[in-house]
Protein backbone atom coordinates (compact mmCIF):
# COMPACT_ATOMS: atom_id res chain seq x y z
CA UNK A 1 0.00 0.00 0.00
CA UNK A 2 1.59 3.22 -1.00
CA UNK A 3 0.48 6.87 -0.20
CA UNK A 4 -0.36 9.41 -2.71
CA UNK A 5 1.56 12.43 -0.78
CA UNK A 6 -0.81 14.97 -2.13
CA UNK A 7 -3.89 15.64 -1.45
CA UNK A 8 -5.79 16.93 1.85
CA UNK A 9 -5.88 15.58 5.14
CA UNK A 10 -8.23 16.82 8.01
CA UNK A 11 -7.08 17.38 11.13
CA UNK A 12 -8.83 19.04 14.45
CA UNK A 13 -11.50 20.74 11.49
CA UNK A 14 -8.83 22.02 9.68
CA UNK A 15 -7.44 20.73 5.92
CA UNK A 16 -4.37 20.48 5.52
CA UNK A 17 -1.88 19.42 2.85
CA UNK A 18 -0.42 15.67 2.92
CA UNK A 19 3.01 16.28 3.79
CA UNK A 20 2.10 19.45 6.18
CA UNK A 21 -0.20 16.37 8.54
CA UNK A 22 2.52 15.84 10.80
CA UNK A 23 2.05 15.67 15.32
CA UNK A 24 5.04 16.13 17.58
CA UNK A 25 7.71 13.20 18.24
CA UNK A 26 6.59 13.76 22.03
CA UNK A 27 2.78 13.43 21.46
CA UNK A 28 1.03 10.53 23.71
CA UNK A 29 0.22 8.26 21.23
CA UNK A 30 3.78 7.78 19.86
CA UNK A 31 5.39 6.45 23.41
CA UNK A 32 2.17 5.04 24.53
CA UNK A 33 -0.26 3.99 21.77
CA UNK A 34 -2.92 5.97 22.89
CA UNK A 35 -4.89 6.37 19.76
CA UNK A 36 -8.13 5.01 18.66
CA UNK A 37 -9.26 4.76 14.60
CA UNK A 38 -11.54 3.38 11.86
CA UNK A 39 -11.41 1.62 8.41
CA UNK A 40 -13.57 2.24 6.19
CA UNK A 41 -14.35 2.30 2.79
CA UNK A 42 -15.94 4.43 -0.27
CA UNK A 43 -16.96 2.45 -3.17
CA UNK A 44 -17.60 3.99 -6.92
CA UNK A 45 -21.48 2.14 -7.64
CA UNK A 46 -23.28 3.09 -10.54
CA UNK A 47 -25.09 4.97 -8.82
CA UNK A 48 -22.09 7.08 -7.41
CA UNK A 49 -19.86 7.36 -4.64
CA UNK A 50 -21.27 5.54 -1.60
CA UNK A 51 -19.21 4.61 1.56
CA UNK A 52 -19.91 1.46 2.78
CA UNK A 53 -22.21 1.77 6.62
CA UNK A 54 -20.21 4.97 7.20
CA UNK A 55 -22.16 5.80 10.67
CA UNK A 56 -21.60 2.16 12.21
CA UNK A 57 -18.31 2.61 11.70
CA UNK A 58 -18.01 6.51 13.07
CA UNK A 59 -19.83 5.33 15.92
CA UNK A 60 -17.30 2.19 16.67
CA UNK A 61 -14.94 5.00 16.95
CA UNK A 62 -16.88 6.99 19.44
CA UNK A 63 -17.20 4.05 21.56
CA UNK A 64 -13.17 3.46 21.61
CA UNK A 65 -13.06 6.77 22.45
CA UNK A 66 -15.00 6.75 25.62
CA UNK A 67 -13.70 3.52 26.44
CA UNK A 68 -9.95 4.94 26.84
CA UNK A 69 -11.64 8.03 28.38
CA UNK A 70 -11.38 10.17 25.35
CA UNK A 71 -13.32 13.00 24.77
CA UNK A 72 -13.71 14.98 21.38
CA UNK A 73 -16.24 17.29 20.29
CA UNK A 74 -17.98 15.57 17.15
CA UNK A 75 -21.03 13.85 17.20
CA UNK A 76 -21.88 11.30 15.12
CA UNK A 77 -23.56 13.35 12.56
CA UNK A 78 -20.24 15.46 12.87
CA UNK A 79 -18.14 12.65 11.82
CA UNK A 80 -20.06 12.10 8.89
CA UNK A 81 -19.86 15.88 7.61
CA UNK A 82 -16.23 15.53 8.24
CA UNK A 83 -15.57 12.10 6.04
CA UNK A 84 -17.59 13.58 3.23
CA UNK A 85 -15.76 16.61 3.15
CA UNK A 86 -12.33 15.12 3.22
CA UNK A 87 -13.56 12.74 0.37
CA UNK A 88 -15.08 15.44 -2.10
CA UNK A 89 -11.86 17.99 -1.11
CA UNK A 90 -9.51 15.11 -2.76
CA UNK A 91 -12.24 14.31 -5.66
CA UNK A 92 -11.87 10.49 -4.74
CA UNK A 93 -14.64 7.96 -6.91
CA UNK A 94 -13.39 5.16 -4.28
CA UNK A 95 -10.98 5.13 -1.39
CA UNK A 96 -10.03 3.92 2.11
CA UNK A 97 -11.17 5.91 4.65
CA UNK A 98 -8.93 6.25 7.95
CA UNK A 99 -10.43 8.60 11.01
CA UNK A 100 -8.30 8.36 13.82
CA UNK A 101 -8.52 10.15 17.31
CA UNK A 102 -4.97 10.47 19.30
CA UNK A 103 -3.52 11.97 22.87
CA UNK A 104 -1.20 14.46 21.49
CA UNK A 105 1.35 16.62 22.44
CA UNK A 106 1.66 17.84 26.30
CA UNK A 107 3.74 15.40 28.42
CA UNK A 108 4.86 12.46 29.01
CA UNK A 109 4.36 9.58 31.80
CA UNK A 110 1.80 6.40 31.48
CA UNK A 111 -1.43 8.65 32.62
CA UNK A 112 -2.66 10.23 29.31
CA UNK A 113 -4.84 12.84 31.51
CA UNK A 114 -3.86 16.14 30.52
CA UNK A 115 -2.70 15.68 27.32
CA UNK A 116 -4.94 17.07 24.05
CA UNK A 117 -7.05 14.80 21.83
CA UNK A 118 -7.05 15.41 18.35
CA UNK A 119 -8.13 13.80 15.60
CA UNK A 120 -7.33 13.44 11.64
CA UNK A 121 -9.31 11.78 8.76
CA UNK A 122 -7.18 10.54 6.06
CA UNK A 123 -8.51 8.89 2.59
CA UNK A 124 -6.60 6.98 -0.13
CA UNK A 125 -6.89 4.43 -3.01
CA UNK A 126 -6.36 1.11 -1.66
CA UNK A 127 -7.36 -2.30 -3.70
CA UNK A 128 -7.61 -5.87 -2.46
CA UNK A 129 -5.71 -6.07 0.65
CA UNK A 130 -5.11 -9.50 0.37
CA UNK A 131 -3.75 -9.55 -3.02
CA UNK A 132 -5.82 -9.18 -6.93
CA UNK A 133 -6.40 -12.73 -6.92
CA UNK A 134 -7.06 -13.72 -3.33
CA UNK A 135 -10.81 -12.91 -3.53
CA UNK A 136 -11.36 -15.89 -5.99
CA UNK A 137 -7.69 -18.31 -5.25
CA UNK A 138 -7.91 -17.81 -1.39
CA UNK A 139 -4.80 -17.51 0.54
CA UNK A 140 -2.23 -19.83 2.87
CA UNK A 141 -2.55 -18.98 6.76
CA UNK A 142 -1.04 -20.20 9.94
CA UNK A 143 -2.07 -20.79 13.49
CA UNK A 144 0.39 -18.04 14.52
CA UNK A 145 2.88 -18.02 17.94
CA UNK A 146 1.28 -15.20 18.88
CA UNK A 147 -1.93 -15.25 20.88
CA UNK A 148 -4.67 -12.53 21.37
CA UNK A 149 -4.52 -10.55 24.12
CA UNK A 150 -6.69 -12.25 27.39
CA UNK A 151 -9.90 -10.64 28.77
CA UNK A 152 -9.91 -7.62 31.37
CA UNK A 153 -5.53 -6.69 29.66
CA UNK A 154 -6.89 -4.94 26.58
CA UNK A 155 -10.19 -3.98 25.34
CA UNK A 156 -11.01 -6.04 22.08
CA UNK A 157 -14.40 -4.25 21.54
CA UNK A 158 -12.40 -1.01 21.15
CA UNK A 159 -10.52 -0.37 17.82
CA UNK A 160 -7.08 0.91 19.87
CA UNK A 161 -3.95 1.61 18.26
CA UNK A 162 -2.22 -0.20 21.19
CA UNK A 163 -4.06 -3.78 19.86
CA UNK A 164 -2.68 -3.58 16.37
CA UNK A 165 0.85 -3.76 18.14
CA UNK A 166 -0.35 -7.55 18.92
CA UNK A 167 -1.67 -7.68 15.09
CA UNK A 168 1.70 -6.79 13.59
CA UNK A 169 3.00 -9.73 15.59
CA UNK A 170 1.07 -12.13 14.33
CA UNK A 171 1.13 -10.44 10.81
CA UNK A 172 5.08 -10.52 10.99
CA UNK A 173 4.66 -13.90 12.44
CA UNK A 174 3.12 -15.24 9.10
CA UNK A 175 4.95 -13.52 6.29
CA UNK A 176 8.30 -15.06 7.84
CA UNK A 177 7.21 -18.42 7.61
CA UNK A 178 5.28 -17.85 3.78
CA UNK A 179 2.08 -17.39 4.52
CA UNK A 180 -0.31 -14.31 3.47
CA UNK A 181 -1.94 -14.25 7.19
CA UNK A 182 -2.09 -15.50 10.70
CA UNK A 183 -4.85 -16.83 12.88
CA UNK A 184 -4.87 -16.36 16.87
CA UNK A 185 -5.88 -18.06 19.24
CA UNK A 186 -7.27 -16.38 22.39
CA UNK A 187 -6.07 -17.29 25.99
CA UNK A 188 -8.50 -20.47 26.53
CA UNK A 189 -6.92 -21.82 23.33
CA UNK A 190 -9.94 -21.21 20.80
CA UNK A 191 -9.63 -19.51 17.21
CA UNK A 192 -9.66 -15.91 17.90
CA UNK A 193 -9.28 -13.79 14.67
CA UNK A 194 -6.40 -12.93 11.98
CA UNK A 195 -4.30 -9.97 12.61
CA UNK A 196 -6.92 -7.81 11.17
CA UNK A 197 -10.24 -9.96 10.14
CA UNK A 198 -12.63 -11.75 11.46
CA UNK A 199 -13.06 -16.04 10.90
CA UNK A 200 -15.99 -17.82 9.49
CA UNK A 201 -16.40 -21.46 8.74
CA UNK A 202 -18.66 -23.28 6.86
CA UNK A 203 -19.38 -27.29 7.93
CA UNK A 204 -22.29 -29.14 6.47
CA UNK A 205 -24.28 -25.86 5.42
CA UNK A 206 -24.11 -24.07 8.42
CA UNK A 207 -21.73 -21.07 9.22
CA UNK A 208 -19.94 -20.42 12.69
CA UNK A 209 -17.64 -17.95 13.86
CA UNK A 210 -16.05 -17.19 17.41
CA UNK A 211 -18.07 -14.97 19.85
CA UNK A 212 -16.95 -11.89 21.24
CA UNK A 213 -15.83 -12.98 24.28
CA UNK A 214 -13.36 -14.63 21.78
CA UNK A 215 -11.19 -11.36 22.46
CA UNK A 216 -12.16 -10.43 18.46
CA UNK A 217 -13.08 -7.23 17.17
CA UNK A 218 -16.80 -6.84 17.11
CA UNK A 219 -16.36 -6.32 13.15
CA UNK A 220 -19.27 -4.02 11.16
CA UNK A 221 -18.50 -6.13 7.77
CA UNK A 222 -18.71 -9.66 10.03
CA UNK A 223 -22.17 -8.21 11.19
CA UNK A 224 -23.13 -7.40 7.36
CA UNK A 225 -22.06 -10.82 6.25
CA UNK A 226 -24.20 -12.53 9.11
CA UNK A 227 -26.91 -10.67 7.67
CA UNK A 228 -26.48 -11.04 4.45
CA UNK A 229 -25.86 -15.35 5.53
CA UNK A 230 -29.11 -15.59 7.62
CA UNK A 231 -30.95 -13.50 4.15
CA UNK A 232 -29.64 -16.23 1.84
CA UNK A 233 -31.20 -18.94 4.24
CA UNK A 234 -27.84 -20.19 5.84
CA UNK A 235 -27.88 -21.07 9.47
CA UNK A 236 -24.83 -18.61 11.51
CA UNK A 237 -24.12 -19.63 15.20
CA UNK A 238 -21.43 -17.33 17.38
CA UNK A 239 -19.86 -20.24 19.20
CA UNK A 240 -16.15 -21.06 20.33
CA UNK A 241 -14.48 -22.75 17.93
CA UNK A 242 -11.08 -25.47 18.72
CA UNK A 243 -8.40 -24.87 16.49
CA UNK A 244 -8.57 -28.39 14.58
CA UNK A 245 -12.56 -27.52 13.75
CA UNK A 246 -10.70 -24.94 10.71
CA UNK A 247 -9.01 -27.93 9.39
CA UNK A 248 -11.94 -30.01 9.01
CA UNK A 249 -14.22 -27.31 7.97
CA UNK A 250 -15.95 -27.41 4.24
CA UNK A 251 -14.96 -23.89 4.20
CA UNK A 252 -13.16 -20.79 5.86
CA UNK A 253 -12.92 -17.25 4.73
CA UNK A 254 -12.45 -13.74 6.88
CA UNK A 255 -13.83 -10.42 6.18
CA UNK A 256 -13.20 -7.26 7.12
CA UNK A 257 -13.12 -3.61 5.63
CA UNK A 258 -9.20 -4.14 4.15
CA UNK A 259 -10.19 -8.12 3.10
CA UNK A 260 -14.01 -7.70 2.16
CA UNK A 261 -14.89 -11.12 1.89
CA UNK A 262 -11.53 -13.34 1.30
CA UNK A 263 -11.35 -17.49 1.62
CA UNK A 264 -8.77 -19.56 2.98
CA UNK A 265 -7.44 -22.74 0.67
CA UNK A 266 -4.66 -23.48 3.88
CA UNK A 267 -4.17 -23.47 6.97
CA UNK A 268 -0.88 -24.98 8.44
CA UNK A 269 -0.12 -26.50 5.05
CA UNK A 270 -3.70 -28.48 5.48
CA UNK A 271 -5.60 -28.16 2.32
CA UNK A 272 -9.84 -26.80 3.60
CA UNK A 273 -12.40 -28.08 1.38
CA UNK A 274 -11.46 -28.39 -2.18
CA UNK A 275 -8.23 -25.87 -1.57
CA UNK A 276 -10.23 -23.34 -3.31
CA UNK A 277 -13.01 -20.96 -3.06
CA UNK A 278 -16.09 -23.03 -1.81
CA UNK A 279 -19.94 -22.42 -2.96
CA UNK A 280 -21.44 -20.64 0.12
CA UNK A 281 -18.10 -18.35 0.43
CA UNK A 282 -18.46 -17.99 -3.16
CA UNK A 283 -22.61 -16.79 -2.68
CA UNK A 284 -21.66 -14.52 0.44
CA UNK A 285 -19.21 -12.71 -1.73
CA UNK A 286 -21.82 -12.21 -4.45
CA UNK A 287 -24.59 -11.18 -2.18
CA UNK A 288 -21.79 -8.73 -0.47
CA UNK A 289 -20.36 -7.25 -3.82
CA UNK A 290 -23.94 -6.88 -5.24
CA UNK A 291 -24.86 -4.06 -2.22
CA UNK A 292 -21.12 -2.24 -1.91
CA UNK A 293 -21.56 -2.00 -5.70
CA UNK A 294 -24.85 -0.97 -5.99
CA UNK A 295 -26.18 -3.88 -8.28
CA UNK A 296 -28.48 -4.93 -5.72
CA UNK A 297 -31.33 -3.44 -3.30
CA UNK A 298 -29.47 -1.45 -0.12
CA UNK A 299 -32.35 -2.92 1.83
CA UNK A 300 -30.57 -2.56 5.02
CA UNK A 301 -29.61 0.80 4.58
CA UNK A 302 -25.61 0.11 4.33
CA UNK A 303 -24.80 2.96 1.74
CA UNK A 304 -24.31 6.75 2.25
CA UNK A 305 -23.99 9.03 -1.35
CA UNK A 306 -20.71 11.02 -1.10
CA UNK A 307 -21.87 13.84 -3.93
CA UNK A 308 -24.98 15.47 -3.66
CA UNK A 309 -24.85 16.03 -7.63
CA UNK A 310 -25.15 12.05 -7.66
CA UNK A 311 -27.59 12.03 -4.81
CA UNK A 312 -30.13 14.32 -7.36
CA UNK A 313 -29.72 12.34 -9.80
CA UNK A 314 -30.57 9.02 -7.78
CA UNK A 315 -34.02 10.54 -6.60
CA UNK A 316 -36.05 9.84 -9.15
CA UNK A 317 -35.61 5.93 -9.51
CA UNK A 318 -36.12 6.30 -5.35
CA UNK A 319 -39.28 8.02 -5.91
CA UNK A 320 -40.59 5.53 -8.39
CA UNK A 321 -39.05 2.26 -6.45
CA UNK A 322 -39.76 3.81 -2.83
CA UNK A 323 -36.23 2.17 -2.01
CA UNK A 324 -32.84 3.81 -0.60
CA UNK A 325 -30.15 3.81 -2.98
Amino acid sequence: MGFPGTGKIWMNGKLVEWKDATIHIASHVIHYGSGVFEGARCYATPKGSACFRLDEHLQRLQDSAKIYRMEYPLDLAGWRDAVLQVIRVNDMKACYIRPIVYRGYDSLGVNPIGNPVDAAIMVWEWGAYLGADALEAGVDMKISSWSRMAPNTLPAMAKSTANYANSALIKMDALADGYTEGIALDVFGNVSEGSGQNIFTVRNGSLFTPPLSASVLAGITRDAVMTLARDLGFSVTEANLPRESLYIADEVFVVGTAAEVTPIRSIDKIVIGSGRRGPITEALQSAFFAVINGDAPDTHGWLTFVYPEEAALRKPLQTASGGRG
